[in-house]
């Protein structure tokens, strides 16, 4: 196949390669970075090289695609982070609308929902593409291996210490249908500003998540605790609610509530669910990462 990419007539096979792997790269971008703005962009760069790369070199475009997306990523990660310190407030990914791109979740839902992608910013960058690789995409460790020029054993390490990162970090998660049912039995509580219904909904160290990027209003300091988490929805529900309208929409393969405020996007609502209850109440309110979210109505 590499022979009949290369020349002048070469382009055109070029882009029907990349076009039919965009999804995947897109995929794997986006796990890695969790952010649809910086998935979007690395992966047109990919496309970049590939238009100029000796491409009657390559004997396998899938794989020298996917090994320019990841490695690309991996160096893309460390000036995300050094942003993320800056950051005013805590910093949560940028939603993927998952109902409008159904494939993005299709091949394997791994390494999508809110939750894990949280858990995922603690891994190095060489771990988060072990886990991404294996988990949501079935890769072998030696094809791992080759994209991240290690060795078999070296990736079958770093996958384990992340697979034990991430179990460990929450509760056993519920499937999308028990998640909805949370967040619509949340949604109710938190409107009425009821106590005793949202400690019952709640795990005991559930923490709510405000990502404003300093937008006014919005809490700029994680609330943890049942109690806690219970007592502020309490506070807010007395003002907050009375011009939000709530509409439905699929975000990073779960359900979640667009919040809708003087006939615009005010933000986004979800929350992390586990068999013992909504662990995290995360509000995505920065208004550059709503962009891509589309309303079920």
């Amino acid at each position: 196949m590499g022979a009949e990419l290369g020349g002048v007539d070469g382009l055109e096979a070029a882009t029907a390669v990349f076009t039919r792997l965009r999804p995947r790269l897109f995929g794997i971008a986006y796990r890695m970075l969790s952010s649809v703005t910086e998935a979007e962009d690395l992966v047109q760069e990919v496309w970049l090289r590939w238009q100029t790369y000796d491409r009657s070199a390559v004997a396998n475009p899938e794989a020298f695609l996917a090994t320019t997306t990841t490695r690309l990523a991996i160096n893309v990660l460390q000036s995300a982070r050094n942003r993320r310190e800056t950051y005013i407030g805590p910093w949560l990914p940028e939603p993927v609308d998952t109902g409008a791109d159904p494939y993005l979740g299709a091949e394997r839902g791994e390494a999508l929902e809110f939750a894990t992608l949280l858990l995922m910013e603690k891994l190095t960058p060489n771990e988060r593409a072990a886990y991404v690789l294996r988990e949501a995409f079935d890769y072998s460790y030696a094809r791992i291996a080759d994209i991240l020029s290690s060795t078999e054993p070296a990736v079958r390490q770093l996958a384990s210490r992340a697979r034990k990162h991430i179990a460990g970090g929450r509760g056993a998660p519920v499937a999308a249908a028990a998640q909805r049912e949370l967040l619509t039995a949340f949604l109710a509580a938190a409107r009425s500003g009821n106590v005793a219904a949202l400690e019952r909904l709640f795990t005991p160290d559930v923490t709510s998540l405000s990502d404003g990027n300093g937008r006014k209003g919005v809490a700029r300091t994680p609330v943890v605790g049942a109690a806690r988490v219970a007592k502020f929805l309490q506070a807010i529900s007395t003002w907050f609610w009375d011009d939000v309208d709530v509409r439905w929409a699929v975000t990073n393969g779960q359900a979640s509530a667009v919040l809708l405020q003087d006939g615009g996007v005010y933000g986004l609502l979800t929350v992390g669910a586990t068999t013992e209850g909504v662990d995290h109440v995360l509000w995505l309110v920065n208004p550059e990462k709503n962009n891509a979210v589309s309303v079920a109505g």
